[in-house]
């Protein structure tokens, strides 16, 4: 075993788990997932059976992810975010062969409390601000707010917002990286 798991986790079988994985008190990582190298599972989190995480994610505590989420490399999952993964669920009503796909793409950022509603896609460093509701796909670089989110801006790959100028360029004040935005789509140059 090439990760770390509290002895309160439980992790059940068949899922495949990284080396230099952590998986804190309480957390539950059921049948056949597969989690990434170098990710942290914060404390009561709950990964339903499929789910699969890349690299260096990062999952704080009280996290929920249901059945058809996939995280690409280094995307951060902030405290008590939850996937739904039925669109119209009913305690009477099984809907297992209904469950709708959300897949987070690489650097991505979903913040405190947001909820992600199935079958919408998050694009490459995303940013789901605190508390937001998507429903709807979110492009790459995308600033998302409120309920339902709406678009606010664009970030960096810094998390920092960008600031594009008449002619469609920005700066990350933290990396100095040079942003392009064309017909509404954010290119780093």
């Amino acid at each position: 075993m090439n990760y770390f798991a509290h002895p309160t986790a439980i992790i059940d079988d068949g899922c495949q788990i990284g080396e230099g994985t952590k998986i804190w008190h309480f957390s539950h990582v059921m049948s056949d997932c597969r989690i990434g190298n170098g990710c942290n599972i914060g404390q009561n989190v709950v990964i339903s059976p499929e789910v699969v995480l890349g690299n260096n994610v990062k999952v704080q505590n009280n996290v929920s992810l249901y059945t058809g989420v996939t995280c690409d490399d280094d995307v951060f999952l902030g405290p008590s975010c939850v996937f739904t993964n039925v669109i119209n669920p009913r305690s009477a009503v099984n809907r297992r062969s209904q469950y709708a796909k959300t897949h987070v793409g690489k650097g991505a950022t979903i913040g405190a409390n947001a909820t992600i509603v199935c079958g919408h896609d998050i694009g490459a460093y995303a940013f789901i601000g605190a508390g937001a509701v998507i429903t709807k796909d979110v492009p790459p670089y995308a600033l998302m707010i409120g309920n339902p989110a709406r678009q606010s801006g664009w970030m960096s790959e810094y998390g920092h917002k960008l600031v594009f100028d008449k002619e469609g360029n920005a700066t990350c004040p933290e990396s100095n990286e040079q942003y392009t935005l064309v017909n509404g789509v954010v290119i780093k140059q």
